[in-house]
């Protein structure tokens, strides 16, 4: 007997002239049954060999029939596709592979672990059938055995011919293609159908339709190919029906409602998604529960659990949040601990804007720590760090707070590098940076190169990741960036009670050619004003940080609905401006226009006919501005000012001079209602206009009071106005006078305004806020070419003026914005409270635009 060893198998082969039913019948008379114990136990007195000959001749059958056993227990564990296996024993002289029409012999023969010159192992080619099933390639796979060759029979799975979605209406073909891996011309497999078909309804789940239903369908086609048809039942979203607080005591559910982001189904939640329930909004939830709770004063506030329970008839889900909420802490003692070199505890009490006995306020504390960082690295300490540490006092209900003032670790920039720029240039990144290489890095340089970055509006998203350098204190700073589309085309319309129905057009360009350039071409057809506008800025002119651009401009304004004439301008501007901080900037302009007034009613009074004809202005502009407001375009907290002056005269036939200040104040009032929401803004301004050398003294560059800057008035209804004269005679002569009235404007202008910004009860998920204001201003100061007020010295002219006072007009009223999905609605109600004789008012106002 041989024992052979081959590839990790074991094979015994019976010697020649070997007779199996002779064997078989010695070893069932028991012949050879000792010497077989003594063989296979290893008994003390050892075969010799006749004996293990003997025991040979019995075992090998039995060996024979146990292997066959075990090939049928494997081939019976195995796919049901392997129909008959290979039996083990001898060696594979070739493999014979049929049923692949697509896929190359040679491939798949890389996929099988057996090969020719292999022994005919079991385990060996149950190994090589689960690596040809595991490609995907094969929906049924035979091995078998034909003498010494291998035989492969394959039936191929068909290849996909197209993916078609039926029955989606809330999820487009387009999004559904991105999350599912099928694809046509690939290989169809129903694994990855049924692993698709998961994924669809994920995105479902994702629009809170967990009702929806996903069916495969596979058309089966010529030539060995597929049609995979996914029939979708969307069903109705699952909505939040109720969402319930457990343990809170401190606030009303009603109250803890207006924290969290999803909201219970309404009817008037038609535009909003916030009730649609999303398990990863649920889990943010918590996260604005625990932060306004810290807010108010509940250190040791949490949240136990959040849970949403999906109803029986899969429609509608219950949220709920278990909280608790602990005792509420005031702040007690406030102290400063500085190992600072150079600064003193002392020197930074200053700073500290929180006190002692009010409610313990988390975000207030941070909020403090980051803004005495941020002035501590300004003041030439760039790695300062404060730290708030707290300490609280259970029994007294009362947090300590200190301020650790200390030196961070130390690190510079050994390296920037921008990744993921298509189109934006590197300087325009770079530009931008507030550090450079060399420069200290700290967390406030990080957050900082983020949010400029992001305020450019070139990229969808930004990232600032740090490695360590080349030392410790070195540190390499990757700006990895996403670039997002910035041309703009819009199409517009919409209604305003200063210019009626009206609709534009623009072309515009936020980073020409990757520079950073803004370019733009835009129109404007309105009932009473046409307009178009040529424009480019560059952020970044002279490589340098000034902010450089040109307009073109041509306007058409018709005032005939309020005023006798109609004015046209057509010009250039010039603009330059920069920042000296972040806080403190100055734009300058120059303007050269082209003016004219005309189409004046015959019953015009003498004030408009004077201005009629063609005026050039010439005028250089500059304004100061302060500003520390945290959002521009919402502010919430911080206050602007803003001081302006106008100086016509280089050239031209006009000749004033004329200065604005504006003031804003915005006031949260977060600590009274304990909502981000509300906030008390503050208004103010004054300007005069005084005239030098002669000019002409034309009324369209007066101030006007109304409209915008005097709710519940007409636009320049307060003020100076011509009175109308209905025709008359004198010296025997008759004159037809003006019978209408002319507003004319003044020199001197003073407003102010205080608003009251707050949510509206269901507003909040439909983009409306609503606003109560009040409004105070005055103007007087008669410009004009020519007086006609003195009777009879200016008859047949006599033309007088009422209006002309300083006395204040004061409106009240209230309104709200809406951002709806049509556009952006503003409406004012302002009711007039003090008023002089013949003031123009206008209860209402009104103005909707859209662009798309």
């Amino acid at each position: 007997m041989r024992a052979l060893a081959r590839g990790g198998g074991f094979r015994i082969r019976p010697p020649s002239g070997y007779d199996r039913s002779r064997a078989r019948r010695l070893c069932s008379r028991g012949v050879a049954s000792g010497f077989a114990e003594r063989l296979v136990w290893g008994k003390p007195n050892l075969p010799t060999k006749r004996s293990t000959l003997l025991a040979s001749v019995c075992l090998v059958p039995l060996f024979f029939a146990g292997t066959a056993e075990a090939r049928r227990g494997v081939a019976a564990a195995g796919h049901s596709s392997a129909t008959q296996s290979a039996r083990s024993g001898g060696v594979i002289e070739s493999i014979q592979v049929t049923g692949n029409d697509r896929i190359e012999t040679s491939t798949v023969l890389s996929y099988m672990v057996v090969q020719p010159g292999d022994p005919f192992n079991q385990d060996e080619l149950d190994r090589s059938l689960k690596t040809l099933y595991a490609t995907g390639l094969f929906r049924d796979v035979t091995l078998h055995r034909a003498g010494n060759v291998l035989q492969v029979r394959l039936a191929e799975n068909p290849i996909v011919n197209r993916i078609v979605f039926e029955g989606n209406h809330a999820a487009k073909d387009e999004d559904l293609r991105k999350v599912i891996s099928l694809r046509p011309r690939a290989v169809f497999s129903t694994q990855i159908t049924a692993a698709d078909r998961q994924k669809i309804l994920e995105v479902y789940a994702g629009k809170a339709r967990y009702a929806a239903t996903v069916t495969p369908q596979i058309i089966r086609l010529a030539h060995n190919r597929v049609d995979v048809v996914f029939l979708i039942n969307e069903a109705q979203q699952t909505l939040i029906h109720k969402i319930s607080f457990v343990g809170n005591k401190a606030f009303s559910e009603a109250r803890l409602a207006q924290v969290i982001s999803s909201k219970e189904t309404a009817w008037y939640r038609f535009f909003a998604s916030s009730d649609e329930y999303n398990p990863e909004r649920i889990r943010y939830d918590s996260e604005l529960l625990r932060r306004f709770y810290l807010r108010n004063g509940f250190v040791d506030f949490q949240v136990r659990n959040q849970t949403g329970e999906l109803s029986p008839d899969r429609k509608s889900f219950y949220v709920t949040f278990t909280v608790d909420e602990g005792p509420r802490y005031r702040l007690g003692k406030v102290n400063i601990r500085s190992s600072l070199k150079h600064v003193s505890a002392a020197s930074m009490r200053k700073y500290i804007e929180l006190f002692a006995n009010q409610w313990y306020d988390g975000s207030a504390v941070q909020h403090n720590a980051t803004d005495m960082q941020e002035i501590l690295q300004g003041q030439g300490y760039p790695f300062a760090m404060v730290r708030p540490e707290i300490a609280r006092n259970p029994e007294r209900h009362v947090v300590d707070l200190l301020f650790d003032v200390s030196e961070g670790p130390r690190a510079y920039v050994e390296r920037i590098d921008i990744n993921g720029n298509t189109i934006t240039q590197d300087a325009v990144i770079r530009r931008q940076l507030p550090m450079s290489e060399g420069d200290p890095y700290t967390p406030t340089e990080r957050k900082y190169a983020k949010a400029i970055l992001q305020d450019l509006g070139f990229f969808s998203t930004v990232s600032v990741d740090q490695t360590t350098g080349s030392a410790p204190d070195r540190t390499n700073v990757a700006i990895n960036v996403v670039e997002k589309p910035t041309g703009e085309f819009s199409l517009g319309g919409g209604y305003s009670t200063d210019v009626g129905i009206l609709g534009n057009i623009g072309l515009k360009q936020h980073n020409l050619l990757g520079s950073g350039v803004d370019a733009g071409i835009s129109g404007t057809m309105a009932y009473y004003q046409r307009q178009a506008d040529i424009s480019v800025s560059d952020p970044y002119f002279l490589n340098r940080n000034l902010v450089a651009g040109v307009d073109l401009f041509v306007i058409e304004n018709n005032y005939q609905t309020y005023q006798n004439y109609s004015e046209g301008r057509y010009g250039i501007t010039l603009r330059m401006g920069y920042a000296y901080t972040n806080r403190l900037s100055q734009s300058w302009s120059y303007t050269l226009t082209d003016r004219h007034v005309d189409n004046a009613y015959n019953d015009a009074s003498w004030y408009i006919l004077d201005q009629t004809g063609w005026s050039l202005l010439s005028q250089l502009s500059t304004t100061l501005t302060y500003d520390t407001r945290d959002n521009r375009m919402q502010p919430h907290s911080g206050y602007v000012v803003r001081l302006g002056g106008d100086f016509a005269g280089l050239g031209g036939n006009e000749r004033y001079v004329r200065g604005k200040v504006d003031l804003g104040y915005y006031i949260p009032m977060d600590d009274l209602t304990g909502n981000h929401d509300w906030t008390l803004a503050l208004t103010a301004g004054a300007g005069e206009i005084a005239n030098w050398g002669g000019g002409r003294s034309d009324i369209i560059d007066n101030f006007y009071l109304g409209g915008n800057t005097l709710r519940g008035f007409l636009d320049g209804g307060a003020g100076p106005r011509s009175m109308g004269i209905p025709a008359y005679t004198w010296n025997g002569q008759s004159y037809a006078m003006h019978s209408q009235e002319d507003f004319i404007g003044g020199r001197f202008l003073y407003t102010a305004s205080a608003t009251l910004n707050f949510p509206m009860p269901f507003g909040a998920d439909m983009g409306i806020r609503g606003r109560y204001f009040v409004d105070m201003g005055g103007l007087d100061g008669l410009r004009v070419s020519r007086r006609y007020t003195s009777y009879p010295q200016d008859m047949p002219r006599y033309t007088p003026v009422y209006g002309d006072t300083l006395t204040p007009r004061v409106s009240t009223g209230v309104g709200f914005a809406w951002k709806s999905p049509f556009g952006l609605i503003n409406i004012d109600l302002g009711i007039p409270v003090l008023k002089q004789k013949h003031d123009r008012t206008q209860l209402f106002r009104f103005g909707f635009g859209q662009q798309f």
